[in-house]
This record gives structure tokens, sequence and C-alpha cells, in this order.
């Protein structure tokens, strides 16, 4: 009935979708099998894409050959670019999407990819020979042999929903637990945890009153998360920002004898930077109000995702709670809130590549590793997807390094340091995020997706063409001289000094209060040349002049950075054997088996002392 296929990824959230994407465009057969074929690629909790730092994982994907950007783009209900009063090393693409047509663009997408085939079923254990996967059994008892596995399970295994008292068996409401895998990895000696996520409740929009509420409007000229030619929103669907109060707050505590995170029952930790409500009111006690989104779930539906009220309290709490917020007086409640325990598995027992270290062939990608978002779940099942179709055919693994984009800072962060709470990416997370930005993720990885053979000849060209034209319009900055007394005028509007003497348009442009779009007014030759141009050539162009010297010294503090992370660590080295070595150290190193010095140098509990005493040895 089944060909031995050379992958078979095991979950069709996010993780899986791109696993599965990734690998068949590479040319491997892959089966994705799912426990529902209705609910591929859901958007289990808020219906939007992106956000700070998480859409420049998306831009990362995208450039690199990978479906989220696209599929994002074909739905989106709002984009906004986020943190533009700041540097450009914080803007981050966000898109509102149609919660719907993004289920039905990924399965689309899916079905036209010649290499994957589908199974609805639940694998209830992994066909393991030598320390090597080679198969999957499911719940009916079918066997399907493979030469790789992905795993990418989200919430579903060993679920557990709570609302209040309440408690029952799910990875997502309405959709039963994954059973079975759990268990048999422990017996193979993996270790194993629980996390917690929860959702808010969904209203009848047709129940709300907007007036009382702030309009939250898209971006006046939208973009995109793609760099193929999607079409660019026509129109554009608004939001509305409402707020918690006291009342709110006492009706809510009301409940908190009842809370399953209160009394308990709940285990595993929940996101730290995406709390419940009552948590936030619990934590936050000073505070008297608490910000909530009013989120439109598609073109064609009235339901509403209240993002901001993430809640396990009983129902009837809940509803009470709602109702009190300024235009919800009257609101119709679709479905409660309510949290999620799940089976996760510390991603320190993963390689670089996500294989796992204890069976051959096995990867883990998404919520699997402690991962919390849309966006760490694609970003990982599409490394996890390219690494097992290479890992099948014998060809190079791809390792991700952390001066080269988000997604390495993520699986680095990840492999090396573990995690005991759902991890999510921050700018702040990455050391050299100046260079990391979301304008120039097309420029730093579309050569790896093409020497992959993800990104065709043609797109790869385009890449080039940016780099060159946007160069063009910097050289022509610096040679390319300004009139003081046309400048003056407009420099004085700029609330900025005042020229004593000719300069260079690259010397005007430096300054922080003048854009490039303010030097058309007083250049003709550079408003000529600027014509030329698309849009993000022109901003790719005005941020390398503002911040060119910057730029160069991170590159400098990569290159230094650089030795340590091409110094190779033999994956058999015996650490036990290095007396020199701290015990902690040892240990460590043992557990996570570094592949770099750079590698070994952020691992908890490895002092520099510990790491001149490595590098001295593996010299030897």
């Amino acid at each position: 009935m089944f060909k031995e296929y050379d992958v078979i990824v095991v979950g069709a959230g996010h993780a899986g979708c791109e696993a599965a994407a990734a690998a068949a465009n590479l040319g491997s057969s892959v089966l994705l099998i799912t426990m529902n074929m209705e609910t591929i690629a859901q958007m289990s909790c808020n219906p939007a894409m992106g956000g700070v730092a998480k859409g420049q994982i998306v831009r990362e994907i995208d450039a690199m050959g990978g479906h989220s950007g696209i599929i994002a783009d074909k739905t989106t209900l709002q984009f906004r670019m986020l943190n533009l009063s700041k540097g450009p090393a914080m803007w981050s693409p966000r898109a509102q999407n149609d919660r719907k047509r993004f289920a039905e663009e990924w399965r689309l997408a899916l079905e036209r990819t010649p290499n994957v085939d589908f199974w609805q079923d639940m694998v209830s254990s992994l066909i393991i020979k030598n320390d090597q996967v080679i198969g999957v059994k499911t719940s009916i008892g079918v066997e399907i042999k493979c030469k790789s596995v992905v795993l990418t399970n989200g919430t579903f295994l060993n679920g557990l929903i709570h609302i209040g008292e309440k408690k029952f068996g799910g990875g997502r409401t309405g959709e039963k637990a994954a059973t079975g895998i759990t268990e048999q990895l422990k017996e193979l000696g993996f270790e194993a945890g629980r996390m917690k996520t929860g959702t808010p409740p969904r209203v009848d929009g047709r129940s709300l009153n907007y007036s009382l509420m702030e309009e939250q409007w898209g971006d006046e000229n939208p973009g995109r998360f793609s760099y193929t030619n999607v079409p660019l929103p026509t129109e554009q669907r608004c939001c509305w920002i409402t707020y918690t109060n006291s009342n709110v707050h006492e009706t809510l505590k009301e409940g908190f004898e009842k809370s399953p995170m209160f009394t308990g029952r709940i285990k595993g930790l929940g996101p730290r930077y995406c709390p419940s409500i009552e948590d936030k009111i619990n934590r936050f006690a000073e505070r008297e109000r608490h910000q909530i989104f009013v989120e439109p779930e598609g073109w064609n539906t009235c339901e509403i995702y209240v993002n901001g009220f993430s809640t396990s309290l009983p129902e009837d709490v809940q509803y009470r709670a709602l109702i009190q917020i300024p235009g919800f007086e009257n609101a119709k409640m679709f479905r409660p809130g309510y949290a999620i325990e799940y089976d996760y598995f510390p991603p320190t027992q993963l390689t670089l590549t996500l294989e796992t270290k204890k069976i051959s062939h096995l990867f883990f990608a998404g919520q699997i590793n402690g991962t919390t978002g849309y966006e760490e779940a694609a970003s990982q099942g599409f490394i996890a997807g390219i690494n097992a179709h290479q890992k099948v055919h014998d060809k190079q693994e791809l390792i991700m390094k952390r001066s080269e984009s988000y997604i390495g800072v993520l699986i680095d962060d990840l492999v090396t340091k573990g995690t005991d709470e759902p991890y999510r990416m921050f700018t702040s997370r990455a050391e050299h995020r100046l260079l990391l930005r979301q304008d120039n993720a097309d420029i730093r990885l579309s050569p790896i997706g093409h020497q992959l053979g993800l990104i065709s000849d043609e797109r790869l060209e385009l890449v080039k063409q940016k780099v060159a034209n946007s160069e063009a319009i910097v050289a022509f900055s610096k040679k390319e001289g300004i009139d003081m007394s046309a400048a003056n005028d407009m420099l004085e509007k700029l609330g900025t000094s005042a020229l004593t003497q000719n300069v260079k348009l690259f010397s005007i442009l430096s300054r922080p209060q003048v854009g490039i779009e303010d030097l058309r007014q007083v250049s003709p030759a550079f408003n000529e040349l600027l014509n030329k141009y698309d849009k993000e050539t022109v901003e790719q162009a005005e941020i390398k002049i503002k911040y060119e010297s910057y730029f160069e010294k991170e590159q400098e503090i990569v290159n230094k950075m650089q030795k340590m992370e091409d110094k190779d660590i033999n994956p058999n080295f015996d650490y036990s054997q290095l007396i020199s070595l701290s015990k902690e150290a040892r240990e460590k190193l043992l557990k996570i088996k570094p592949r770099t010095l750079g590698q070994a140098s952020r691992i908890s509990g490895v002092s520099p002392s510990d790491i001149s005493v490595l590098m001295v040895n593996i010299s030897k």
C-alpha cells in the first residue's frame, strides 16, 4: 500500500508544512501525516504572522525558498511595519491574516508540490532499528517505512486542555491528543517535560461597540513579507484597541480559586512574554488596566480574536469579566479561552541540524523543542526538512550561523542553552541584530537557498541586481555634491544645523533628521537616479548610507568571533579526560557535545578559563 519514503513528517502545523515543502522541493519523496486533513496549517492561536523579531524570521524563511511569507502575503487582512520610530535593526513586519484562507493556501501549496503525499492518521510509535529510525506505526496499525522522520507534534503530545476545574485530553479544542510517542522516546532514554500555553475567548464581532475603542489601521502603503512578486494588499481591515479596568480585574479574581494555574493543576510553565490575563493582574497588581487588541479572524467571518485576554478560568467568569471591557458590554462569546499542557523534549538532546543525538535520522521541530510561535516553529521545520533530505541523500548538512540569521540564533540558543519555558524570539537575543535586519534577509540568505536548490537562478539574479543598484545609489551620493543655499532651507525645516560649505549628498544623508526623500527636492540629479529604482532598493541604499560605519564595526566583531566558530570540535571528543576543566564544564560539554569552540563558549556553566583549556587541547 505504501512505498518507502525518503522523509515522513509527523504533524501538519507550521513546522510540519515547511518541513514537508522543503524536503519535497529538494527532491525527496515525502509523506505528511496529520490527524486531521481539515486543519493543515491551522492558526491555533492569533490570526497573525510576524511581529518583533518574528517578522525577520518569516523574511528569512522566504529568502531561502520557504513558503510562510508567500502564504502570509496572500492572506493579509492588514500589514504594519512595527518600530519604524527606531533604527532599522528593530523594524519588524507584521500581518493580520485571514485564518481560514491561510490554512487553505498552505494546503493548496502542498497539494501542488509533486513529491508530497498525505495520510490522515495518528502516529503512535516510531520504528527503530540499530538506533536509527526506519519508519512509523499509526494508531490503526499501519506501518510505513522511510529513511528519516521529522516530528512536529505541536501541542498534541499528551495534550491536556484546562477550563476552570474542567480538564480533558486534546491537542486543540475539538481535536484529540496524540499518545504513544512520548512514552516510547522516554524508554529510549530521552528526557521529556511539560509546557503550557493558552488562548483567549473568541466573540461575535457583530455584538461589539467599536465606537468605544481606538481604531488601529495598517500602513498607508503596506509592504509584504515575501521577496517574490506576490501582489501587495489593495485593501485592509481595521483592528481595534480597548482596555481592561478594575471591575474586569475584580471579576477575574473571583475565579482564581478555580484557576488551574493558581491551584497547581497545571504543572507546565507557560510563555513568560505572553501571560494569561489572570497572570497579568496577579503579577502586575499595581496596573489599573491592560491593553486588549480586537482582531478580526478573516474577511468573511464575524469572529473576533480577543488578543491579550488569554485565560483558563471558568467560562462563566471569563464571560462576566469580558462584558465589563469597554465595547464588549453586549458581547456574545463563540468559545471560551483555555490553557493546554503538552509534552516537549529539551532541545539540548539535538544537534544543530535538529537531528536527535540518540536516534539517527530522527529530527524534531517546533513546539516539541520548547518554542512558542508560528514563526519559530516554521523556521525549525524548514531547517529540519532540509537536513532530513540532506541526510538521506548523503549531502552536506545545513547549519545556520548566529551571525547570518535569526534562525541561526534560535537553533543555537535551543541546542546550546536549552529552555525550560516556551522560547520566543526577540531582537535582543541576536547579538548581531544590526546585520540581521528584515530588509536584507534576501541578500544574506538567498545564496544559501540557491546553493541548496530552493532559489532559482532568476531569483538570485534579482538579489544581485538589488545589491548592485543600491551600491550605485551609495556611490552616487558620495560623488555628487549639493549646493549649500539649496540645502539650507530644507535643513532648517527639518530642525538640523545649516551648512557652512558645499558638501556631498552622503554627508547630509548621514544626519538622522534627513531622509532620502528629502534630498529629492534639492538635488534634481539625485531624484532622477532614484526614479530608476524600486522602493526596496532605495530603502536599502539609505540604510547603508546612514549606518555604514556601524555596519563595518559590527562586521569586524563578527570576523573576530568567527575564528572561534571555525574551530571544529570532534563530536567524540572525551571531555572527561580533561581534568583542567571544571566539573560542571565537563558535564555540560559531554551532554551538549558542541560542534565548535564558539558553541562551547555559549554553554551555561562553561567559563572563559574552560574555553582556554579547550583551545589548547583542540590545537593538539
